[in-house]
């Protein structure tokens, strides 16, 4: 039984709305885009990511645990 660790590849901040994806190229979060337009959410919001959510790091025999992320 085969298991890899996933990371997440998409955040949002439960208060404010801020969207956030990775980006492997510079393996920094990059705010996300909507239609051209920033999700950038509120400048002086201390983001609350939701890290106890639904995503699940774990899969198994190559089926993801939670498709969410």
């Amino acid at each position: 039984m085969g298991v890899t660790i996933r990371k997440p590849t998409a955040r949002q901040c439960e208060d404010c709305g801020r969207k956030e994806v990775w980006n492997d190229a510079t393996s920094t979060w990059r705010v996300a885009r909507d239609d051209g337009e920033r999700i950038a959410g509120n400048v002086y919001c201390i983001h609350e990511w939701d890290i106890n959510g639904t995503f699940v790091p774990i899969e198994m025999d190559g089926d993801a645990a939670d498709a969410d992320a």
